[in-house]
């Protein structure tokens, strides 16, 4: 363990997850002397090859939309900025806070909601498709870099925020050697082995990174829409906060462009945001005097949390970018493509295995079985856009000769 975090440690709130209370990993593993545990998480996240396959995966726009339109991986990165920054100024650790946020998108399968919507459907009859679950998949089980373990190996607390960022998973406790059939099938995988204590809350870090997500994607996606045209600044005076903004940007920069207006409004909509989460959660936190991570967990309620007024802003702001946005007609007519490439993929490879690669058909050699059906999940979730394009036209567009 290195010098360096008995420091850093007592810098943190009493509830805060502390690397030297760390419940380990299931495989274990020696400290390091240069990175506390939750840093070597996240290091071992940024090198995987799930989180660079994020580059060309679709927030909201296929990546052939437009150079300066969001993906996965620039969206998780602004994720992560946010997170951290409210971990330092709330004395959580920034480092686990970190981690969750860079992690939090890895399960989505191209093509964004989309993606998933039909995968799920494609899955429905071999136990369904969940992209939270099979972020814990991927990096307990199909990320494949070490000798000695499966997956990344990550912390007890890594994990436990990935599974529980939203919440509990269940309402009481489990035997999870025993986990309930209506959990996603990546948790029930997984659980046998390695119990995440799914009935409580997870760590003020994992809550953290749950509404930096919630901060990040309802400023930046109305940034992307703006941008692109899908709608207008004064679209968006039916929104209480975000109208008040619009009114204080104009106000201040009066004939500024347009473009220099939208970052005027974007930013103060984050910082009001910042503002509401470190406000309200303070109060939580004061109400709730909490004396360990424990406590947190056990809370019965989230401690991190938007106002009233705050929340109820960002689910009309969701409910305005669904309408404006991502039921655009531009938007569905990719989402129509998205949907005919991933279902005419997904029934190609079940019922033909041996047209997927050599060590995907080498754990799925019989076709139409549920064993099958999952690899082939797996394999479909791990694509980029433009993979799943290219081989859709290798598979399905008889001119194309490529292999």
């Amino acid at each position: 363990m290195s010098e360096s975090l008995p420091h850093y440690e007592d810098t943190l709130a009493v509830y805060a997850c502390k690397p030297s209370e760390s419940r380990g990993r299931l495989s274990p593993e020696p400290e390091t002397a240069s990175r506390s545990c939750y840093q070597r998480d996240r290091d071992r996240v940024i090198h995987s090859s799930s989180f660079r396959r994020l580059k060309h995966k679709t927030q909201v726009f296929v990546y052939h939309e437009g150079d300066h339109f969001r993906t996965r991986l620039t969206h998780s990165l602004e994720v992560a900025q946010i997170a951290r920054s409210i971990c330092r100024s709330m004395h959580l650790n920034e480092d686990l806070g970190e981690v969750l946020a860079l992690a939090h998108d890895l399960g989505h399968p191209p093509f964004g909601h989309t993606g998933e919507t039909v995968l799920n459907e494609c899955m429905k009859d071999f136990e369904g498709f969940d992209h939270n679950a099979q972020a814990l998949r991927l990096l307990t089980r199909l990320e494949s870099r070490y000798a000695s373990f499966m997956g990344l190996n990550l912390t007890w607390e890594t994990l436990e925020g990935l599974a529980k960022h939203n919440g509990p998973l269940v309402d009481k406790a489990i035997d999870h050697k025993k986990p309930p059939a209506d959990l996603p099938f990546g948790f029930r995988d997984y659980l046998p082995e390695h119990d995440l204590k799914l009935h409580t809350y997870a760590s003020a870090e994992a809550q953290l990174a749950a509404l930096a997500d919630d901060i990040a994607y309802s400023s930046h996606d109305l940034d992307d829409g703006l941008r692109a045209g899908l709608f207008e600044l004064d679209e968006l005076k039916n929104i209480p906060v975000v109208a008040q903004l619009i009114d204080e940007v104009l106000l201040t920069y009066p004939g500024a462009p347009k473009d220099i207006l939208i970052h005027e409004l974007v930013r103060r909509m984050i910082n009001r945001m910042v503002a509401d989460v470190m406000v309200e959660s303070g109060r939580r936190l004061k109400k709730l005097n909490p004396q360990s991570v424990d406590d947190i967990r056990n809370a019965g309620e989230p401690v991190i949390s938007f106002g009233r007024q705050i929340s109820a802003a960002v689910v009309e702001l969701k409910a305005f970018l669904a309408d404006r946005m991502y039921r655009h007609y531009l938007v569905n007519r990719m989402g129509s493509k998205a949907r005919r490439v991933v279902a005419d993929l997904f029934n190609l490879y079940v019922s033909e295995p041996g047209c997927l690669p050599t060590d995907w058909n080498e754990k799925a050699p019989e076709p139409n079985t549920a064993e099958t059906a999952r690899v082939v999940a797996d394999f479909i979730a791990g694509m980029t856009d433009r993979f799943a394009f290219r081989e859709h036209a290798k598979l399905f567009d008889l001119s194309d000769v490529s292999l």
